[in-house]
């Protein structure tokens, strides 16, 4: 039997129709008057009725399912364009109704996509969720903070569905370029808009990412960064960039774009603002952090960086600025996984001499690292802070104690690079540039630390070590630090050296067995206890005599 819609509907949804069928944009007197007679809280409670009776009528079987499905159907993409075209009026108001009417509409589709994608019907039903989500993309870009962020919302939950993210980055007509052309068209606050919800739906799912990068939307990362005539929306671009590099699938679709080729060219160009070339190299050696990039990348590509940072950093020379922290960081960076650390320092370019360098440059130390938005600049005067967590970085502190040891040229330039600054200094030996590094004020203690803990791998470097009674005792020493991150970087540079050494054929020496020794029980204390404990012992006393 053949099912009608319920008498009491049909004059609002013959309203619905007219309404939405009208040509060009209803008046503020029109959109008052349908939204008197029917409060919008109904339309979207219809919505969700009708969606429910579509999807009961899905499990039945009978000769009028498809009549009835195109019926609802069709008064429910009438329902949404009518809801629509009250939404064009720019209400602010009701932004939240409006992700709520997504939520809606996106349970509804994804309740009868089988069903949907099995009839004629599914281009009528994507009509209304495409007009809203177009109607989203113009409040995003057009509308004032407020009206974007919840614009924003509502783009994100509708991506978090496999319909949602057909939607929004169709792959064919004229919306494929939607989101494009309102940047196109928009202000360089609007296009910053854009690029912030491109990086906020990239970290969803590497679905959504992938859509992203074949919609070719990563390109408009590429306009904004090339725009010489705005430096504000450059550095803009580039911040949100940062932003988007820390997703764990970005290194293999970034690096099918000329994002690096171009951060590379900006770090090279020294007529670029030094700022801008701060936020590049920080970007790259984010990219290169992560050994799927190594998978993607081409090699060449990241000896032009690396040759880049080369050039910049013997153009500053010893100046203490932000620019020469910043690109040892990225440095750092880069030689975070086994990958980048054996290309680093089997570089034929200097640029692993300026690591280790400015590692043990004590004209350069600091205090403290200054977090600016997404990005970690190091305050001025700290170049040697940066060297020396940078080259902790390179040697393994970051990576597994296994990985830690690289390749027979790798190890060998790093020895070598190690050996050369000690003889360049009054210490003369790797120990005492160590030692001094472990002297200075806690945050430079910490980023040796991290050195010593990476560093002890290697049987020269744990013979170094362990050879200077001052080290040890400063890592065996609990009182030395009063901040929890020193006593916990304190504590595992100690328990590094002590599972080194007992691994080790140095045992063999009487001294370097007392000092295996005294290294464990500081082990055994913890990061945080400054004595041994000791066992409650009974006190035997005379008895007091009359």
């Amino acid at each position: 039997m053949e099912v009608d819609l319920p008498a009491d509907l049909a004059p609002l949804l013959h309203a619905a129709s007219e309404f939405a069928s009208y040509p060009g944009l209803q008046n503020d007197a029109s959109v008052k008057e349908f939204l008197d007679r029917f409060p919008l809280h109904v339309l979207l409670s219809l919505i969700w009725v009708i969606g429910f009776s579509v999807e009961l009528y899905s499990v039945n079987v009978g000769r009028y399912l498809a009549v009835v499905v195109n019926m609802h159907i069709l008064a429910l993409n009438n329902l949404v364009l009518s809801v629509s075209a009250v939404f064009c009026k720019g209400m602010q108001m009701l932004m939240e109704l409006k992700i709520l009417l997504f939520l809606v509409w996106i349970k509804y589709s994804g309740q009868v996509t089988e069903l949907l994608c099995s009839r004629t019907t599914p281009n009528l039903y994507k009509q209304g969720f495409r007009q809203i989500h177009s109607l989203l993309d113009v409040c995003l870009a057009k509308q004032d903070e407020k009206t974007s962020a919840a614009s924003l919302g509502a783009i994100q939950s509708i991506a978090k569905f496999p319909e949602g993210i057909s939607i929004i980055f169709p792959t064919d007509g004229e919306e494929y370029s939607l989101i494009k052309n309102i940047a196109a068209q928009s202000s360089s606050v609007a296009r910053t808009r854009i690029l912030a919800l491109l990086a906020k739906l990239f970290s969803l799912s590497s679905t959504v990412a992938s859509a992203i990068y074949s919609s070719n939307l990563l390109n408009l990362f590429e306009i904004e960064i090339n725009n010489g005539n705005d430096m504000l929306a450059t550095l803009s671009a580039l911040e949100i960039l940062n932003e988007l590099v820390e997703s764990p699938h970005s290194s293999m679709f970034l690096l099918r774009t000329t994002l690096f080729q171009l951060l590379t060219n900006m770090i090279s160009n020294s007529s670029v603002d030094s700022i801008l070339r701060s936020r590049a190299a920080l970007i790259s050696g984010r990219i290169l952090s992560s050994s799927e990039a190594y998978a993607a990348v081409n090699i060449s590509s990241v000896t032009a960086l690396l040759e880049a940072i080369d050039r910049r950093l013997k153009v500053l020379g010893s100046q203490n600025t932000d620019e020469s922290e910043s690109a040892l960081e990225a440095l750092g960076m880069t030689g975070a996984t086994n990958q980048g650390a054996n290309l680093l320092l089997a570089s034929s370019s200097s640029v692993a001499a300026h690591v280790v360098e400015s590692a043990f440059d004590r004209h350069s130390r600091g205090k403290q690292l200054l977090v600016i938005g997404a990005l970690v600049m190091i305050s001025c005067g700290y170049v040697a802070q940066a060297g020396l967590h940078a080259l902790a970085t390179i040697c393994g502190a970051d990576r597994s104690e296994n990985s830690r040891v690289l390749d027979d040229k790798a190890e060998e330039n790093l020895r070598r690079l190690i050996y050369t600054a000690a003889a360049n200094t009054p210490k003369l030996k790797p120990s005492g540039l160590f030692l001094s590094a472990l002297k200075q004020e806690p945050e430079i203690r910490l980023a040796g630390y991290r050195l010593v803990s990476a560093l002890v791998a290697r049987r020269w470097s744990l013979t170094e070590v362990c050879s200077e009674p001052e080290i040890i005792d400063i890592v065996t020493d609990a009182k030395i630090e009063t901040a929890k991150n020193g006593m916990d970087a304190r504590y595992e540079c100690c328990a590094s050296i002590s599972k080194a050494l007992l691994s080790s054929n140095l045992l063999h020496d009487a001294a370097f067995a007392d000092i295996a020794g005294k290294l464990q029980g500081a082990v055994r204390r913890g990061p945080y206890l400054t004595k041994e404990r000791q066992e409650a012992q009974p006190l035997v006393m005379t008895a007091e005599r009359f």
